[in-house]
């Protein structure tokens, strides 16, 4: 698709680019994902959909604009947390849930954006920051921080997944292949904080291992 110059289209006065982010976050919320389209964005704007490409060269840029608002909240610490500290990492990745709960289809959307290498979830760089100052080595952490923001997103799709088929009566009937796979809410909310737990505990078990290690060699 073409600039803004080459569709003919110019800036309007009354409408920015986060006017026309707001208005695909909107479209988003009411009605998924699929809605989103930029003929549909401009029709909420009142504008032609060429003038859009005067704010983003394609729709693919425009995702990943909405993917960035969406995970925004998610790369802060909390203002107590002076000393960030393993442990901290479970705060991050449920924050990180939170802000692709908070709407409709966001966990689709996100997870489409990091697969074009167009976004970097926040929460991704700070989880690998609060392991590399608990002093895992840089590799592992950034191995870890990648391995958790897959979880979260693939988590949290398949509970929008869920919760979209429910509010339709579209769940089956039928045992999951594990006891808490239909899991919502507060349930679904206790398998995913075990699921990081593992995670983490693997990280950690990987540092232990790789000191005992080089103690015995030291000792050689």
């Amino acid at each position: 698709m073409g600039s803004a110059e080459a569709n003919g289209a110019r800036p309007s006065a009354r409408r920015s680019k986060a006017d026309v982010v707001d208005a695909a976050l909107g479209i988003l919320d009411r009605q998924g994902l699929p809605d989103v389209t930029m003929r549909r964005i401009a029709e909420v704007l009142g504008v032609q959909p060429s003038a859009l490409y005067w704010h983003f060269p394609n729709k693919q840029t425009l995702l990943a604009a909405v993917s960035d608002r969406i995970l925004a909240p998610s790369g802060l610490l909390p203002s107590d947390d002076i000393a960030p500290r393993t442990a901290n990492i479970a705060g991050i990745a449920s924050r990180f849930r939170d802000c692709l709960l908070a709407y409709r289809d966001a966990a689709e959307l996100v997870s489409s954006s990091l697969a074009l290498g167009l976004v970097t979830p926040s929460a991704q760089h700070l989880i690998a920051d609060v392991a590399i100052r608990a002093d895992v080595p840089a590799p592992l952490a950034r191995v870890a921080a990648s391995t958790i923001t897959h979880y979260v997103l693939g988590y949290t799709f398949h509970e929008q997944q869920r919760m979209q088929a429910d509010s339709l009566g579209a769940l089956a009937d039928v045992e999951s292949l594990t006891p808490s796979g239909a899991a919502v809410g507060a349930s679904a909310t206790t398998d995913f904080h075990a699921g990081i737990g593992l995670i983490v505990l693997g990280m950690s078990v990987s540092v232990a291992g790789a000191q005992d290690r080089g103690t015995r060699k030291t000792r050689r």
